[in-house]
């Protein structure tokens, strides 16, 4: 099962054994991680030939953090992943952020001899305004929907992800995760003998 687009854009943050790694951190790096999510973005625009500015790239980051600070609202009490906590926007601030990202998109119901579908129209500025309003679209979706329910933050030691459970006992992100809490777990049961 393929995770939500706005679940992927939360997730641009990621620990390794390095550190933490940002999918934005380059307007290369940017570029690569559009073209991957191209399909589910839902614009109209050749991201392949798109190559953001560093003050678009920035723009796309500040709106991954909006997003991020609704993920972090969406589970608490619970804390929120560690990666950011402390430099997230305040909630109201990000919701803000999100909607207007969004308010270029418009959906429209389009109906021809196939039927009815959905058609996006966007009115837009710019390309980055354009990238914006479709990963704003995707979030406000999710955040709509009903596997916004199944939220969770991974509790593995460095682990800054945020998952949708999909299993009544998954616990954490990945069995990466899982493997390093069992071993954290029990080093620290076996340290004090």
């Amino acid at each position: 099962m393929v995770d939500p687009l706005a679940l992927r854009l939360a997730n641009t943050i990621r620990a390794t054994s390095r550190g933490l790694t940002d999918a934005f951190g380059t307007p290369e790096s940017t570029r690569e991680w559009l073209v991957a999510n191209a399909a589910n973005i839902g614009v109209y625009l050749d991201l392949e030939a798109y190559l953001p500015t560093e003050a678009e790239r920035a723009a796309l980051v500040d709106l991954r953090q909006s997003v991020r600070a609704l993920f972090a609202e969406y589970v608490a009490p619970h804390p929120p992943s560690s990666a950011d906590a402390t430099v997230l926007p305040p909630f109201p601030e990000a919701l803000a952020a999100v909607n207007t990202a969004a308010a270029p998109a418009l959906r429209l119901l389009e109906w021809d001899r196939e039927g009815p579908r959905p058609e996006y129209r966007l009115v837009t500025k710019s390309d980055v305004d354009t990238v914006k309003a479709g990963l704003a679209d995707a979030t406000i979706e999710f955040f709509g929907g009903p596997q916004a329910a199944q939220i969770r933050v991974c509790p593995a030691p460095r682990c800054v992800r945020y998952f949708v459970k999909s299993h009544p006992r998954q616990e954490w992100c990945s069995v990466a995760c899982g493997n390093r809490a069992r071993a954290a777990r029990h080093y620290a049961q076996h340290r004090d003998e």
